[in-house]
């Protein structure tokens, strides 16, 4: 079963989490936007695809058509810019879809390992091995006193964008989201929406991400990624919201009633529904559910997937 369609360690709050590495090969420009350069970049990578392993299969963006695309975008495998935007762009993908790597997006390569719940250190280590057969293969852009050389000076060092994401309905019904977003700001840590930067807020779902990558080893990365507070007061929130029992369950079973017997809906309001349902399924109020139900009913109400 994919990795999005499961339940992880803490997945009534962290739903997934992934590791990104932002690499560039040496005998290519950075940020290449010329057909010809960027077909040679293909080709190269294309050509070792086997040498590299992990069940990785070539596929230019191309040949999807925008269902396909946006299907990719809506499991959080490609960002919505490159799926839209990028006529010259690939990915190497396997089976499980737990690797997806971005072929020609700012960088040549943006290799990501994706995992269900909180699972920073195991997806960091997937993603290192990974990482060192892809560098024997290709080779990478680096350098002694920068390390690892991106199109971003900011993403100069790791290259690595480690990233959680996080079900906060409690904390926003309660109206305490921007005092706890607030807090984790000043640790060092980026705050967006599911899709990314610019993204609004879909569902009450958060991705919440390192800004540093350089002067700090990936260890180091995914210790500052301090989501157990965030838990902690979450689920707080869930508890404080379980003393008033009749209206939690009232808010659950309101949401359960309408996504079972409406007729139509926006996939905002449905997000939202399936939001205070998946809380009600964790906290134990519905047991018409489960969280493998609530994982496919999050994706399959997406439009490009369900279509």
């Amino acid at each position: 079963m994919n990795w999005y369609l499961q339940s992880g360690k803490e997945s009534d709050v962290v739903t997934s989490t992934r590791i990104r590495f932002a690499r560039n090969l040496p005998e290519f420009k950075f940020n290449l936007k010329e057909k010809k350069d960027v077909d040679k970049l293909k080709n190269k990578i294309k050509e070792n695809v086997y040498a590299i392993g992990y069940g990785l299969k070539y596929l230019e963006l191309k040949d999807m058509d925008d269902i396909t695309k946006m299907s990719l975008v809506e499991k959080n495998l490609i960002s919505p810019e490159y799926a839209m935007h990028n006529e010259n762009g690939a990915i190497l993908i396997n089976d499980e879809e737990n690797i997806c790597i971005m072929i020609n997006d700012e960088d040549h390569l943006k290799i990501q390992v994706f995992s269900s719940g909180l699972e920073l250190e195991n997806t960091l280590n997937y993603a290192i091995e990974l990482d060192q057969k892809i560098e024997e293969v290709l080779g990478y852009a680096t350098s002694k006193k920068y390390g690892y050389l991106t199109s971003m000076p900011t993403n100069w060092g790791t290259g690595l964008k480690a990233s959680v994401m996080v079900h906060l309905p409690a904390l926003t019904i309660t109206k305490n989201i921007n005092k706890v977003f607030y807090t984790i700001n000043n640790f060092g840590v980026n705050i967006v929406g599911a899709y990314g930067e610019n993204s609004k807020e879909l569902g009450d779902v958060f991705q919440i991400s390192n800004k540093r990558t350089l002067g700090v080893t990936e260890k180091e990365i995914i210790e500052n990624i301090k989501v157990e507070k965030l838990i902690e007061q979450e689920r707080k929130a869930r508890k404080f919201l379980a003393k008033d029992t009749i209206d939690l369950e009232d808010t659950i079973y309101r949401s359960y009633g309408l996504l079972n017997n409406c007729r139509k809906i926006s996939l905002e309001e449905a997000q939202k529904l399936i939001s205070n349902v998946k809380m009600g399924t964790d906290l134990g109020v519905l047991p018409e559910l489960n969280d493998r139900k609530i994982q496919q009913l999050i994706l399959y109400t997406k439009p490009a997937n369900m279509q």
